[in-house]
């Protein structure tokens, strides 16, 4: 681990915003995330509040890195990008599909609390229309035989290109995958969720790795990884953890560096965003620019969170610095 800033050089400029959002993304209405400026840039800290301080400590370090070491060389300035649907109803698809003009493939989500199989079955030949080739993204919510007849169901009139975390255990997702070996499983949560994330690849869980920047302690954390999954064969999506335009920055870089990268990119959530804290980089053909992005002071102003919930996050800061001094002091 690189030596750390001072605390009071992190805290020396610190921005918690609030981002509304234009529909209901993995159960929220609006964003909050925590930006630091530090000597290499912007980073942005955002574990989801019900992550514990342990695990949340990995995206305080994703942060320091992009703010204070920066990113590694990159091999390619454009990176292709997934449409993401979130599990909206059939008619609202089009209108989400708009915000990727371009996208060839398109992540849909399904399994969601409240709703059935009819919904997603629905929703997913409503995106068909438009965007033939499509992954399904289940976060862990169905048991294996749930999963089984689902993604039967889902596959029987066009073959997906994967189901990601169908199931949520890595036990589940070595199952599903001997009982279903023509259906490609991706695992997400058994990766970046995991004490140890090559445990899923080592038990055969997987044929696609979804890999994201924070949660996993930055970009080079990312390419470690990465390095070694190749030798199980296993391609990379690197997908976004609903970041805002900062945090979108150090994930288009961390595609950019991978040496192979042969499937689109889930980081094209920024269109989720009513507003952003800077603009987001334009799609084209389906893909977007990479670079380091900076935000606009008067967005920061005009987003900023309450007082109540700017001490709560600075509060929650602290004690993950904590955590990355210990780990470091050990």
């Amino acid at each position: 681990m690189p030596i750390l800033p001072a605390l009071d050089d992190l805290l020396a400029e610190v921005h918690v915003v609030t981002l509304p959002m234009r529909v209901r993304f993995r159960g929220i209405t609006h964003r909050e995330v925590v930006l630091l400026h530090g000597p290499a840039g912007w980073g942005e800290f955002a574990p989801f509040p019900e992550y514990d301080d342990d695990e949340s400590a990995a995206w305080l370090h994703s942060a320091i890195e992009a703010a204070w070491t920066g990113f590694p060389e990159q091999v390619r300035t454009r990176v292709a990008v997934n449409a993401t649907v979130p599990a909206v109803a059939p008619s609202q698809v089009s209108s989400v599909l708009a915000r990727f003009p371009g996208a060839r493939t398109a992540k849909v989500k399904v399994a969601e609390k409240g709703q059935s199989l009819v919904d997603d079955v629905r929703r997913v030949a409503a995106v068909r229309e438009y965007i033939p080739n499509v992954r399904i993204d289940a976060n862990g919510g169905w048991t294996v035989e749930e999963a089984v007849r689902a993604l039967c169901v889902l596959s029987a009139d066009a073959p997906l290109e994967y189901a990601e975390q169908p199931c949520a255990s890595v036990e589940e997702l070595v199952e599903v995958r001997r009982r279903l070996p023509e259906v490609r499983i991706a695992a997400d949560e058994s990766i970046r969720r995991a004490d140890d994330p090559l445990r899923v690849a080592r038990m055969g869980g997987l044929d696609v790795a979804v890999v994201k920047v924070a949660p996993l302690g930055g970009v080079q954390a990312l390419l470690s990884l990465a390095a070694d999954l190749e030798s199980f064969g296993v391609p990379l999506v690197v997908s976004s953890a609903l970041d805002s335009a900062v945090g979108m920055s150090a994930g288009l870089a961390a595609a950019a560096s991978l040496p192979n990268l042969e499937l689109a990119c889930g980081l094209g959530t920024g269109g989720f965003f009513e507003t952003d804290v800077a603009p987001t980089p334009d799609f084209v053909d389906g893909t977007l620019a990479v670079g380091r992005i900076a935000p606009d002071l008067l967005r920061l102003r005009r987003l900023a969170a309450r007082d109540d919930r700017t001490r709560w996050w600075i509060e929650r800061l602290r004690r993950c610095y904590a955590v990355l001094t210990s780990d470091a002091a050990t």
